[in-house]
């Protein structure tokens, strides 16, 4: 037990480290950055289906009503890592970038009858981008002057995490109810700097910089209908409240001058802006003796209607103001399913889980007026057992995941991603009979 404590006490001691390492994409300088994946690792290998899985032994964060099946007589730790490869192309340019970041660290128990409690950490979004690109220009402000270059250099860094607590209940039997109450803090940075090769002009940079510290609340509901002695159906739905996130976006512009080093700063800030969007979501799962379940689930993130804040430069007159029209709604749609033989204390194989998955969602972003990729996925996973002489009941949980982010004259991503998780299942609340 004191082993299962250390290694929990330093995951959570290095989350401030890892937390904002989860990607390189140039697609997270638009919006809140690139949406994290949250799901846990048993979710993964069916790349993250969720939200009909009623599980007694897995922490499901995803649909809360589902911690009111947890087990009575254990405490459920579960944290997760991830390595990952993303491929860049572009005009026939290629770039790979690598990543690595603690995905989520979370536990769940029983606090009384019929009703779970679950806690933990979690992403919401990551920045991180560096790129440049460099031109030809006649220089200014003497064209007769020979050809001049000037760069564009983009940077950011930074993401969205949550903490939350959550509970499980089921009123009526097989009805169970849920939430999550999350805080919503972190830092979204992003810089654009414009310069010359050419002395006589000024570098100008813009510094985008803002601080959340918010919260989120998720509500879950499962039904399970019993068809005969070996087959259910569950059917879950989730909904996500969308709230306004009170932020104060800033954007410093700063002229300097390349030869006498003297900087101009000009500071804008705009009041209580940024929002969560609603989400509502649906999926059944149908479970067949507790050895092969399929499901499908469906999600829509309500994006269209929430502006951003952006710098414009109109007749001469600069302004930093939120503007709409740069989001699409978010559509997700997960099919995917897990078997196993079931012999849960006789072989190892036979306590082996094997998964899999795949999904598309829609377009969300909006660049330049234009539909910005959509993205296709696919994954494949185990769940093996941790074999000791104590409860047989852990699992070392590894998946492979495949994403292609495309949209037509954008920049293409393939990211093949690893995911690591461990679930501690220790039974904690058993009572033992010494004769």
């Amino acid at each position: 037990m004191k082993k299962i404590f250390a290694t929990g006490l330093s995951i959570v001691l290095s989350l401030p480290l890892w937390a904002q390492g989860g990607t390189n994409s140039p697609y997270s300088q638009f919006g809140l950055g690139i949406l994290a994946r949250q799901s846990a690792g048993f979710n993964r290998g069916m790349n993250g289906l969720a939200y009909g899985f009623h599980e007694n032994d897995k922490v499901n964060f995803q649909n809360p009503a589902s911690y009111s099946a947890i087990d009575s007589l254990t405490f459920i730790f579960d944290a997760g890592v991830s390595l990952q490869i993303t491929n860049f192309e572009e005009k026939g340019h290629r770039k790979n970038a690598r990543n690595s970041s603690i995905e989520y660290a979370v536990a769940a128990f029983r606090a009384f009858k019929h009703l779970g409690v679950s806690f933990g950490f979690l992403p919401y979004s990551n920045v991180g981008y560096n790129f440049q690109n460099t031109e030809n220009i006649n220089a200014f402000p003497n064209p007769s002057s020979q050809s001049a270059t000037f760069s564009n250099t983009f940077s950011g860094s930074g993401g969205l995490h949550q903490v939350y607590l959550g509970i499980g209940w089921e009123p009526i039997r097989n009805l169970s109810i849920g939430a999550n109450a999350s805080y919503l803090w972190g830092e979204l940075n992003r810089d654009v700097v414009n310069s010359y090769s050419d002395k006589n002009i000024s570098t100008l940079s813009k510094s985008y910089i803002t601080s959340v510290a918010s919260y989120k609340v998720d509500l879950g509901l499962q039904y399970t209908q019993k068809i005969n002695r070996k087959n259910q159906v569950t059917l879950g739905l989730i909904y996500s409240l969308g709230n306004k996130l009170n932020a104060n976006p800033e954007c410093h512009v700063i002229s300097r001058n390349s030869q006498t080093l003297i900087s101009d700063t000009t500071s804008y800030v705009i009041h209580k802006a940024l929002e969560l969007p609603q989400t509502f979501g649906g999926g059944v799962t149908w479970n067949y003796s507790n050895q092969l379940k399929l499901g499908f689930d469906y999600q829509i993130q309500k994006w269209a209607k929430i502006a951003m804040p952006q710098f414009t430069v109109v007749n001469g007159v600069a302004d930093y103001k939120l503007v709409g029209g740069q989001f699409n709604d978010r559509q997700l749609f997960t099919l995917g399913g897990e078997f196993t033989k079931g012999d849960r204390h006789r072989s190892f194989l036979g306590r082996m889980h094997y998964r899999a998955g795949i999904s598309y969602a829609t377009p969300y972003l909006k660049i330049e007026g234009q539909d910005g990729p959509r993205e296709i996925s696919a994954s494949v996973g185990v769940g093996i057992p941790i074999m000791n002489n104590y409860n047989n009941r852990g699992l070392l949980n590894i998946s492979c995941e495949w994403f292609n982010r495309q949209a037509n004259n954008f920049i293409k991503e393939n990211v093949f991603r690893i995911n690591i998780g461990l679930t501690f299942n220790e039974r904690w609340f058993a009572k033992f009979k010494v004769e």
